[in-house]
């Protein structure tokens, strides 16, 4: 019975998931009682060490950091701008507008990196504004949801310093090795959009000539500066700390938190009832990221203490394939778990057990956390509960329909699973850049 503890814990924590109980509350109780059970009330002396430990970590002090960045650049009117200012840019090209969304979104997701906030926005400017000019709500909504996920891979972002943390890569080195597979994850997007708009005219019609003049007569060009130098200066400074070797990712953070609220200032959208909001914003995120990092990490405590990862271990290294079956299993395993728990719950709960497993084949640390990150992105475009999904349907007019969002995303997670497959195919893709930047 002892033996087969580990597996009942693991799947008493998915039925409850699944039931729709609190992730932090269902984590942390699930690891108490099944503690109490495995070690008797001496399990009670060991969880705050295991506490401690997590909440003593300097690399986490960037999370808030970096919350807090991207809340106060939604906040200050850069996103409004950016987005306003790009479809105007690429309006005379087929699917020019949904372009445009597709590099906001991958500057946005270098600026901010917070999915809910990049979803949100481009769905109550961009959607009614491409719906208005007669692009198809499948093609629209897809582009809105799948650009809205690019913060995720595209450093800074919050999913690698946590996946740096937890698998015990650099946080540096995973910026760097992230660059080429968002980058590759983009240009496909982009790919994709030319070729199905120049095959479906009618779905992604171009700006009209009349009001392509009065764009251009109204200064086109200077908008186009004054939008985007802000993220790309925000960009440099973050980013350009970390690969110079001025700053860790923890101090690089403090750069970004500081240069969101001088772009704040400098667009005149500081207010000192916004800078309150942005700080109340981020105390609940980042709580809510931090109870649920306390409740793995005792259900981690748990399910380690009672061999779990031994059985995972032993079952996997049975099978009778070779370590490249095995990474596609695990792959497979991360992309289905992605349609019912989003990334914090398979960051915290499934990582910290499979990775060790795809360090003991001799995959490079670096290499497959990058591929976990790809694969992570995915489950918040796969439904049933992929929340870009849902924050784009909470802005969306009311005759845009839910399946007609699901139907836009296929081709968009189908991109992103080609994306993977050449990360897989191609390991430099993330191995090279950091080598070549940082030598290791």
């Amino acid at each position: 019975m002892m033996e087969a503890l580990p597996l009942i814990m693991f799947a008493v924590l998915t039925v409850l998931l699944m039931l729709g109980f609190p992730v932090a509350f269902t984590l942390l109780g699930t690891s108490l009682v099944f503690g109490v059970i495995g070690f008797g009330w001496d399990f009670f002396n060991l969880l705050p060490l295991r506490i401690w430990g997590t909440m003593n970590n300097f690399t986490l002090i960037a999370v808030p950091l970096f919350v807090f960045m991207g809340v106060m650049l939604e906040r200050s009117g850069l996103a409004e701008d950016l987005l306003e200012t790009m479809a105007l840019l690429f309006g005379r090209m087929c699917g020019g507008l949904a372009v445009s969304v597709v590099i906001v979104g991958m500057l946005l997701g270098a600026s901010t990196g917070i999915v809910g906030a990049t979803v949100v926005t481009m769905g109550l400017i961009s959607l009614p504004t491409m719906l208005r000019r007669g692009y198809q709500t499948e093609l629209a909504t897809g582009v809105i949801a799948a650009s809205g996920t690019l913060g995720q891979i595209i450093p800074p972002s919050i999913v690698l310093v946590l996946l740096g943390d937890i698998i015990g890569v650099s946080v540096g080195n995973l910026f760097m090795g992230a660059v080429i597979p968002g980058m590759v994850l983009v240009g496909l997007y982009i790919i994709y959009i030319i070729i199905y708009s120049r095959l479906n005219k009618s779905c992604a019609p171009t700006i009209p000539d009349e009001e392509w003049a009065a764009i251009k007569a109204a200064g086109l060009w200077s908008r186009v500066l004054k939008a985007l130098v802000p993220p790309l200066l925000l960009m440099t400074c973050v980013l350009g700390s970390i690969f110079a070797g001025v700053a860790s990712p923890t101090e690089a953070a403090a750069v970004g938190a500081a240069g969101a609220i001088v772009l704040s200032i400098l667009n005149g959208r500081f207010t000192f009832k916004r800078l309150r909001e942005t700080m109340n914003s981020t105390m609940v995120l980042t709580c809510m990221v931090f109870t649920i990092l306390v409740g793995a990490g005792a259900f981690g405590l748990v399910f380690r203490g009672l061999g779990g990862d031994t059985v995972i271990r032993d079952y996997i290294t049975h099978l009778a394939f070779g370590k490249w079956t095995v990474m596609f299993i695990v792959m497979s395993i991360i992309f289905v778990i992605g349609f019912f728990l989003d990334f914090i719950e398979i960051t915290f709960i499934h990582i910290p057990v499979l990775a060790p497993i795809m360090a003991d084949f001799g995959f490079d640390p670096l290499w497959f956390a990058i591929l976990f990150a790809v694969n992570l992105q995915t489950s918040f475009m796969t439904p049933p509960f992929g929340f870009s999904l849902f924050y784009l349907k909470g802005v969306s007019p009311p005759h845009v329909k839910t399946g007609q969002i699901y139907k836009g995303i296929i081709p968009f997670v189908l991109l992103q699973v080609i994306g993977l497959g050449l990360v897989v195919a191609f390991p430099a893709m993330a191995t090279w850049l950091p080598k070549v930047v940082f030598g290791n």
